[in-house]
């Protein structure tokens, strides 16, 4: 299976993958997908919002234990972040088979679509319909960099953007929804484990930082006759850094755009995208407040108007606890398992809301994520699937 879904949408260049949604990468994944399904025997289907489901067992039964997560990825992401989780899910129904488990509940593997958010700027857009987290009006008016809607997108795919919202039917039949991915940090590799059970979320967002100046040529505008946003943006960015250290907290200004974007010429326009996360959201909350200030101190020192959107918001997930001190329990027989908290946002995340929901991590030795040099070594993916066949067969099996 790793091998086969490899090259889907890998950049020759960067070695990255480009997997956006609604994309021709995107539909190869979702073939993939079905084909794996087809495969195993698996019932497969499409939900209103686009995410893809294997089952195995009557769906309408109900109390289903669901597993899975997303085959998308940012600009030029690693190989594992989600792919991780949906590969090893299949293979997990292999090894219950393997061992002759007999279900007594429905099971699930799911495909969440625009997980990611790196084609219309929100992340977890298929599971946020399905939850009810995002409106269908507002989800279909969302556009990418070149201007095209998620509706027309969907509609180029071939999915009906008039049948996606909120799907609480679906959700009503999900039991437990139980996510594995490849841990986006080092706890488990300075640890020595190879897998270890999530504990909650921090609360993250993205915030939008418009600098507005004045254009005007670099090389005859005296520097003290400058209205330069690029000057304002550049010391937000490095007050965002000292605004997280202090707070022990993480803020990232990772995409920029500029105009009119010349070599020789003092930009009108600069805005920069923030993704700020921390423990609790009081701490973050006067994080992007301190950011905010010093931009703003900034734009009066430099005669730059500023304005600050916030775009999206996920509160603090505490997992299930039950459900996550379960999955310990269940992997914890011959040595505690480590129950973990992390800083990335994910469709567990979002559906925890609606459903027990928790999560699995694999080791990554590297502690690089959404870069090509994202790692999981052979080995230990094979003890994720195997955590994950306990798990599955924990919940579900007679």
């Amino acid at each position: 299976m790793w091998r086969e879904l490899a090259a889907v949408g890998r950049d020759a260049g960067s070695g990255g993958y480009r997997r956006y949604a609604w994309t021709p990468a995107d539909t190869d994944c979702r073939a993939w997908f079905r084909e794996q399904a087809a495969a195993r025997g698996l019932d497969y289907e499409t939900d209103r919002n686009g995410n893809q489901w294997a089952w195995l067992g009557d769906p309408a039964a109900g109390d289903a234990v669901v597993t899975g997560s997303h085959l998308d990825s940012v600009p030029d992401g690693g190989a594992f972040d989600g792919p991780l989780g949906v590969v090893s899910a299949f293979a997990a129904v292999d090894e219950l088979r393997a061992r002759g488990a007999v279900p007594g509940r429905p099971l699930a593997v799911v495909n969440f679509g625009d997980e990611e958010g790196a084609r219309f700027g929100l992340a977890c857009v298929g599971s946020r319909l399905t939850a009810g987290r995002i409106g269908a009006e507002d989800a279909r008016r969302l556009r990418d960099a070149d201007g095209v809607t998620l509706a027309r997108a969907m509609e180029r795919a071939g999915h009906d953007p008039d049948a996606i919202g909120a799907d609480p039917e679906r959700l009503a039949r999900v039991g437990a929804f139980v996510e594995l991915h490849v841990e986006q940090g080092r706890a488990l590799d300075l640890g020595g484990h190879p897998v270890g059970v999530a504990s909650a979320i921090w609360p993250h967002g993205r915030w939008r930082f418009d600098f507005r100046g004045q254009a005007n040529h670099a090389g005859t505008t005296r520097l003290e006759d400058r209205h330069d946003p690029m000057l304002t943006y550049a010391g937000t960015v490095l007050a965002a850094r000292e605004q997280a250290r202090l707070a022990g907290a993480l803020a990232t200004f990772g995409k920029v755009a500029v105009e009119p974007g010349g070599v020789n010429a003092i930009a009108s326009l600069v805005r920069g995208w923030l993704d700020s996360r921390a423990a609790d959201e009081q701490t973050l909350a006067a994080v992007v407040a301190g950011i905010e200030r010093a931009a703003r101190e900034g734009g009066t020192r430099d005669g730059v108007a500023v304005e600050v959107v916030r775009e999206s918001f996920t509160p603090e997930v505490e997992f299930a606890p039950v459900l996550r001190d379960r999955l310990a329990a269940l992997l914890g027989t011959d040595a505690p398992v480590p129950v973990l908290p992390t800083g990335a946002g994910h469709d567990a995340g979002i559906l925890a809301d609606a459903v027990p929901t928790a999560m699995l991590f694999v080791r990554n030795p590297t502690g690089v994520s959404h870069s090509p040099a994202e790692f999981a070594a052979e080995d230990d993916c094979a003890a994720g699937v195997t955590a994950l066949a306990d798990v599955l067969e924990g919940l579900a099996c007679r």
